[in-house]
């Protein structure tokens, strides 16, 4: 059992959390206040579901690469403690419950969900062909966006455009952190991520992300006229991106992948914004 919680992720709830803040910006901000909270149920327990899988696909994707990173070469995968065809039996179990999840909104939202399978699925492919995996999960995660708009208000207006740019400007972030942890290994086995791409630019390139997703977030704001506690919240995610920055001076593994842990404040400083924002 330990080895199928591993498998899934499931005692390192921090991809589910990244995952969870921006379908929760668009739930709320989609309402304009709390809600429906059948749809708040729904994709909360698809974004564990999709989440789960994900990591799945991607340990089995990975499976020959993981022994070569020392982060990775415990997995379960690599290690044989589950065979490929039991994980990708338990990916296919998991794709139809979500699946089965996402059947209880509308058919827009499920027009859009078999493109964010096809994306969470690719995703881990990826690294093998561009140095832009970190663009392709952060559309697979950002998908989450156009399909909360469309489950409440049965369309996607083009204000829905701006969270989901955020969310994929975000994952650009917080995902090279992560593959800054890892460069090193992955530069010797021929593994590409944005973090190679950036090289000795990398905290340059991050700075300027960051630069952008408080643009677009102020854009969010006024866009949805948003309460003074959201603009709040934004100058608290700015404290926490000056850390980000200390953390990358060091140079260290360690430091990148704190920096990587800690993005979990800046989803949950802007949700918190919004959320008293719609409900005020």
């Amino acid at each position: 059992m330990n080895a199928y919680i591993s498998l899934m992720r499931l005692n390192k709830p921090i991809g589910i959390l990244l995952l969870l803040w921006p379908t929760y910006w668009a739930l709320f901000l989609s309402a304009n206040g709390w809600p429906d909270i059948d749809l708040l149920v729904i994709f909360t327990l698809g974004v564990i579901v999709m989440r789960t899988a994900g990591c799945i696909i991607n340990d089995y994707a990975d499976r020959n690469i993981d022994k070569h990173i020392a982060r990775t070469q415990d997995r379960p995968l690599t290690t044989g403690e589950i065979s490929t065809k039991k994980a990708l039996l338990l990916f296919s179990l998991l794709i139809v419950i979500a699946f089965c999840l996402v059947l209880l909104t509308n058919i827009l939202t499920v027009q859009l969900s078999i493109l964010a399978v096809a994306l969470a699925t690719m995703y881990p492919f990826t690294k093998r062909w561009t140095h832009l995996p970190q663009l392709v999960l952060g559309a697979a995660f950002g998908m989450s966006v156009p399909m909360a708009f469309s489950a409440q208000t049965g369309l996607i207006p083009y204000s829905a455009g701006l969270v989901f740019l955020a969310t994929i400007v975000w994952t650009l972030i917080y995902d090279t952190l992560y593959a800054m942890a890892d460069r090193d290994e992955d530069l010797k086995i021929g593994v590409k991520s944005t973090a190679i791409l950036f090289a000795k630019y990398d905290q340059i390139a991050i700075t300027l992300l960051q630069i952008l997703l408080i643009i677009i977030f102020i854009a969010i704001g006024k866009t949805f006229n948003l309460d003074l506690i959201y603009y709040f919240s934004l100058i608290i995610i700015t404290f926490f991106m000056i850390y980000h920055q200390f953390l990358m001076k060091k140079r260290q593994k360690s430091a990148y992948f704190k920096a990587f842990i800690n993005n979990n404040f800046i989803g949950i400083s802007a949700f918190v914004g919004i959320l008293f924002s719609v409900i005020s």
